[in-house]
């Protein structure tokens, strides 16, 4: 087959032949073969069946119409600084075994216009139109023949080409013109700023203009954006509303943001939401989430957040309706085939829970990224190549077009409520200047910024355009643009009288972004449960119903740990962490955990769902405590740490009624999700005033298995820790992190979570809770030694794991003289509990701090300046593993050695 020409390929044996492995097994066939004999099945319902031999060339034809809607837009006038396109040989009329001389035969279109008699000059013009004009369509990698069909029912009929009426081609002026205007006005008024400008692609703010107008006809209550730095203050001032007003007094040199904590981001990373009130009377929530200049760090973010509120809107729903609110994410160019992210989070778009319904991406195709250009950015064709991998549409338009923009803007709406899927819209444009307004882009790019310099904005062409087709006048253009620059110069000339009235030379905004959250405290949460709902989810996560087939290891499993809870004693952590879940359902908040494999728990601990070892169904017994419970949602994802987790604190920020869990397969895989810490979790009330209750479980502690699976890198997120920002734990009881996970909900502050959570300890027979730990107590940031008297000679101060390794040195050696202190949250650092504790020890003349991990690494660096001070004169000694590039050895002979050096040492100090 591909060694063949069209013009011989239509040989009529060869079709015989072909046709006969068609109708066993289509799929063995090469997709032209495949694509040419369902359109031949099509066309028979419609005409008189006749041999294959007899209609070479309508066969010819069908080939033609379906190479066009294959390759067309590989010859689409695209690309708003080349008007010369390119002819693509594949699609000349000899590789259909047609000639000039064929142009006036008639012949029958199979199902394309429905299926007409036309002549093969007027096919070819009408495809020509369709998918080489303005707007290049791929589509025909979608498998699924009803989504094609449907698109080329869009699409052919009105051969591609927009009809608007004359007010809504003003109204697409104007938004250009506001967009242009705006950015022209900041260029001359806040000269040497750095903005970001859109200059170049300014019809995006058209296209998201005609996205929020049609919103409420086809449903859509609120839409989510997610956007990088540039074009930003553009979106925000005339897309989400956000005053000129206000934009104008940041770009003051005196501004100070009304923050509460913190201090602040930059202009361009900021986000917003307001309510649009759109022109047929209904209203949209528009929100613009923050974000770094991470680029595309900000993409599952809002994923999470649309599912978040998706969830909100459909309460009372039976089933969640995902169409009413709809998530756009705007990418750049080499951002969105340069970073992994992009990969991840569209991987999460049809996962059962992650999907959002769809996602509307637009990308703005300045052609170049920093300095770089495509051919160094990509090793495809099209930037947009990787939503192929979701068989998405994607149309690549031409930014100077803008009734072309807006026009397959709306058709990607409408196929995105239709089938709930991702759509791509690639708008070829340009960067007027460089990275930022500050840099000179002709050092690395003369030619192209040669070309730009020449080129004229594209309100020229398209006011243009509306003059010669009577839609307005040069004096109404003319008037639309006075208008909008009377607008910005006024609200000017009053900001800089307000800035030059300020007390002191500086300006603050009228009022903060987030109302105050109280002081972090170490007062104790009520988090005890009464024994009655506690029992209540003992006996709803161990008695499964009969009818169903569980695992026979699970139901043994299941069977010990309700003995447990009947005897009061040796609960493990499983089940106190379950215990902690239901009690939380109980009590109306409900529940949801994510990560690779959490159902089951990467080290078998949690079975949250059961399988049916005969019929697969799933049983999730915590949704089986009680009729009136809250929801648990518990979701296995996919294999990734960036996306997942940024998904999940981004439902975390707009569902903060519910417990969000995120849990890596190892802490140390955790690792590929740093820029979402470090860029989101730990700084996000400090740069945007955006709170997360989120919590992170991280399986960590050195157990000899490799440097792969023993640190969830403690230290990174200690690093991190400042003003309060987060919760760092990491606690040694099942009783204890039943505690931390409902007094997270149960506390007044909401702020991240990080639990550094055990492996081994999972099944340590003395890792165990009593019943009465339950009902009674509360969490402990520092838990003293009830085994020692005050007299003791020695402390050692430890966290986690290692403390059940001291514990059983200590009573193997019979010391009495020293005393073991847990520090079970290392963030805030309960410093008064831990003074009142060194001054019942009085006597004590030595001082340890014992750790697993390397000095480099784990605790010690954030701990020892807190120790030290709170000591005073007395010496803190390290005990743990020497610094090491490494996080531990891979030898399992080697780490038992330094284990029992560790403790043995710590004694010795």
């Amino acid at each position: 087959m591909k060694n063949l020409t069209f013009a011989n390929r239509w040989n009529a044996d060869i079709v015989d032949q072909q046709y006969e492995i068609w109708l066993k097994s289509p799929e063995t066939l090469d997709g032209e073969w495949r694509a040419f004999f369902e359109g031949f099945e099509l066309a028979q319902g419609a005409k008189p069946s006749s041999s294959l031999q007899t209609e070479k060339g309508e066969a010819s034809i069908i080939s033609l119409i379906n190479a066009y809607r294959s390759i067309g837009h590989t010859q689409a006038d695209i690309n708003p600084l080349d008007s010369h396109v390119v002819r693509n040989p594949s699609l000349g009329l000899e590789q259909f075994g047609l000639k000039d001389s064929d142009l006036n035969k008639k012949f029958f279109t199979d199902d394309y216009l429905g299926g007409k008699m036309l002549t093969v000059k007027e096919i070819v013009e009408g495809l020509e139109e369709t998918y080489c004009g303005s707007i290049g369509c791929e589509y025909m990698h979608i498998q699924d023949m009803t989504k094609r069909h449907w698109l080329q029912s869009h699409i052919e009929p009105t051969f591609n080409q927009p009809r608007f009426s004359k007010e809504k081609c003003i109204r697409i002026l104007r938004k250009i013109n506001h967009a242009e205007i705006f950015e022209r006005f900041l260029h001359t008024r806040y000269v040497g700023q750095k903005r970001f400008s859109l200059e170049g692609a300014e019809t995006l703010i058209a296209a998201l203009d005609a996205i929020i107008e049609k919103s409420p006809a086809v449903g859509i209550k609120s839409v989510i954006m997610g956007m990088a730095h540039r074009g930003r203050l553009n979106v925000l001032a005339n897309t989400l509303g956000k005053s000129y007003n206000f934009i104008f007094k940041e770009f003051t040199e005196n501004y100070i943001p009304e923050s509460i904590y913190g201090d602040g981001d930059v202009k361009y990373h900021l986000g917003y939401e307001n309510v649009h009130k759109c022109e047929s009377g209904e209203s949209v929530v528009i929100t613009l989430a923050a974000n770094p200049s991470h680029l595309e760090a900000v993409d599952p973010v809002v994923e999470g957040k649309a599912r978040a509120r998706q969830r909100i809107y459909s309460q009372n729903a039976a089933v969640i309706d995902r169409s009413k609110v709809l998530p756009i994410l705007i990418h750049g160019d080499a951002a969105i085939i340069g970073q992994g992210v992009v990969a991840e989070t569209l991987n999460l778009s049809k996962l059962e829970g992650y999907s959002t319904g769809g996602t509307l991406h637009f990308v703005i195709n300045n052609q170049i990224g920093f300095t770089s250009l495509p051919r160094h950015a990509r090793s495809s064709m099209y930037c947009t190549d990787i939503g192929k991998m979701l068989e998405s549409p994607i149309f690549h338009v031409n930014g100077d077009d803008p009734m072309a923009v807006i026009m397959i803007t709306e058709l990607a709406l409408k196929y995105r409520q239709e089938f709930g899927e991702d759509v791509f819209i690639d708008m070829y444009c340009y960067r007027k200047h460089g990275h930022n307004e500050a840099d000179e882009p002709a050092y690395t790019q003369p030619i192209l910024y040669k070309t730009i310099a020449e080129h004229k904005p594209i309100s020229v062409y398209f006011t243009e355009r509306l003059i010669k087709e009577g839609v307005l006048s040069s004096q109404n253009a003319e008037a639309i643009k006075t208008e909008f620059e009377t607008l910005l110069d006024e609200t000017f000339k009053t900001v800089k009288k307000e800035v030059e009235a300020a007390k002191e030379g500086s300006y603050k905004s009228s009022r903060p972004i987030l109302a105050p959250q109280p002081s972090y405290s170490f007062k104790p949460v009520k988090t005890a449960v009464d024994l009655k709902a506690l029992e209540k989810v003992a006996k709803a996560l161990t008695h499964i119903p009969t009818s169903f087939n569980a695992n026979p290891k699970i139901i043994r499993q299941l069977a010990t740990k309700w003995d447990a809870f009947v005897s009061g004693q040796d609960i493990d952590w499983g089940l106190g962490e379950a215990l902690a879940y239901g009690t939380l359902l109980l009590e109306g908040t409900p529940v949801r955990l994510s990560g690779q494999d959490s159902e089951r728990g990467t080290f078998s601990h949690r079975h949250a769902v059961l399988y049916d070892t005969e019929t697969l169904e799933r049983y999730t017994p915590l949704n089986h405590i009680s009729k009136d419970q809250s929801q648990f949602c518990v979701h296995n994802s996919s294999l990734s740490e960036a996306a997942v987790l940024g998904f999940d604190f981004g439902y975390s920020i707009d569902y903060p009624q519910m417990l969000c869990l995120w849990e890596a397969q190892f802490g140390d895989f955790a690792n590929g999700a740093q820029a979402i810490f470090d860029q989101f979790i730990s700084s996000s009330e400090s740069k945007w005033q955006r709170v997360s209750g989120l919590v992170m479980l991280l399986p960590h502690g050195y157990e000899g298995q490799g440097p792969e699976h023993s640190s969830a890198r403690l230290e990174r997120y200690l690093q991190n820790c400042a003003e309060e920002n987060i919760q760092v734990c990491n606690v040694t009881t099942p009783a204890q992190f039943f505690h931390l996970l409902r007094r997270q909900k149960k506390q007044k502050v909401i702020k991240p979570l990080v639990v550094m959570t055990p492996k081994s300890l999972l099944r340590h027979k003395h890792c165990v809770s009593a019943v009465k730990d339950f009902t009674s107590g509360h969490f402990e940031a520092i838990l003293d030694d009830v085994n020692v008297n005050k007299k003791a000679e020695r402390i050692i101060f430890c966290s986690g794991k290692v403390y059940y390794d001291l514990i059983a040195y200590r009573e193997e050696n019979k010391i009495k003289d020293t005393a073991i202190i847990r520090v079970e949250q290392l963030y805030p650092l309960d410093k008064e509990t831990l003074a009142a504790l060194i001054k019942k020890y009085g006597s004590a003349k030595s001082f340890v701090w014992c750790q697993e991990e390397p000095k480099n690494m784990g605790a010690w660096s954030y701990i020892a300046p807190e120790l030290g001070e709170l000591l005073g004169n007395q010496r803190i000694n390290y005990v743990g593993r020497k610094a090491s590039a490494s996080p531990a050895t891979g030898v399992l002979t080697v780490h038992k050695k330094e284990q029992a050096a560790i403790v043995e040492e710590s004694f010795k100090k």
